[in-house]
């Protein structure tokens, strides 16, 4: 983070006053070739030194930069509200209203902000402000640098871009593509949380596919993979926006169904066997016509206060060996919101 030496920025608002006027022609000359060396040395950096009168908010001063970064003329800020109106809209009340404060209250300051230009552009800039008192402690006016922070924000942006994609890669089943289980129990925790709140119901679909390890046998891993793939994006399409499809462990798969009856939750599981037996995956082990089939539990229940989330998922796992127990390619189903 870029910051000025709040002693220097004072020294340099002394060297840019234009009401100090020394009584003696040898101080004062001094002063004035002081004030120049200064002058020269602030506008040959890139930081942008600028001074606001407090009592009439107009620029006593603004560095020749300005112009080189934002194509507007140092002679065109003239007073904060030049400065506000060429502030990005979505940043603009939020830092005046800050930066107003901050200087009433006699407070150093800095605030990060979208600065248009003359160009209609827009380039990040950081303001770093002090608060200039008279001897009574009154505000008597700001000073401070402008600095483009762009590639700052760039790299910033860049870096917060990553961690989404990380942060969205650690809920994603790699091979599949689907939620996975730390996607699922987090899912779960927030879905139940508001079925609790609203008293609405929750459904939840566990689903194994049929005969998998002597699919994998005879296949091989690599087209049992294959094969978990297509049944995550069958799954997939069966359900609703909003709905959750993750990959539980293994074979088997777990659907969320927020506000979801016993009913609909049942028509959900028939679409999600139909379109597996649809894809017609070959299955040369399999009982059920040669093809891969899919056996399901599936559970519905308005949560109360004393009911535990994980009772509930081991009520409809129940459910899915209940269905494979019933000869497989079935689905078992419990309502306990009725």
């Amino acid at each position: 983070m870029n910051r000025i030496d709040n002693n220097h920025i004072a020294l340099g608002a002394d060297f840019l006053r234009h009401d100090t006027a020394p009584a003696a022609a040898g101080v004062e000359s001094y002063m004035e070739h002081d004030a120049a060396v200064y002058r020269t040395l602030l506008e040959s950096t890139k930081a942008i030194p600028w001074k606001i009168e407090w009592a009439s908010m107009e620029f006593a001063y603004i560095g020749p930069q300005i112009e080189t970064l934002l194509g507007w003329a140092p002679s065109s800020w003239k007073t904060v509200q030049d400065w506000a109106a060429r502030m990005h809209p979505d940043d603009r009340d939020k830092v005046v209203e800050f930066c107003v404060a901050q200087s009433k209250a006699g407070t150093d300051h800095e605030a990060d902000y979208r600065a248009l230009t003359s160009r209609g552009e827009y380039v990040w800039l950081r303001d770093v402000v002090h608060v200039v008192r008279d001897a009574n402690g009154d505000v008597q006016s700001l000073v401070g640098f402008m600095f483009d922070i762009s590639e700052r924000k760039k790299a910033e942006e860049k870096v917060a871009a990553l961690q989404r994609e990380l942060e969205a890669l650690s809920f994603k089943d790699g091979l599949t593509g689907v939620g996975n289980r730390r996607a699922f129990d987090t899912t779960l925790q927030r879905e139940w949380a508001g079925a609790l709140r609203h008293a609405a119901p929750l459904s939840l679909i566990m689903v194994d596919i049929d005969f998998f390890k002597s699919y994998n046998d005879y296949y091989g891993h690599v087209q049992g993979d294959e094969c978990l793939k297509r049944v995550a994006g069958v799954l997939g399409s069966a359900v609703r926006p909003g709905d959750f499809v993750g990959r539980f462990g293994g074979e088997e798969f777990a659907l969320i169904l927020p506000n979801t009856g016993a009913d609909a939750a049942r028509q959900v599981a028939e679409r999600c066997r139909d379109r597996i037996a649809a894809e017609e995956i070959a299955h040369e082990r399999s009982p059920f016509r040669q093809t891969v089939t899919a056996s399901f539990g599936v559970g519905t229940t308005i949560p109360a206060e004393a009911d535990d989330p994980v009772a509930f998922v081991n009520l409809v796992d129940t459910q899915l060996y209940r269905a494979k127990d019933n000869g497989r390619d079935c689905i078992a189903a419990v309502n306990r919101a009725a």
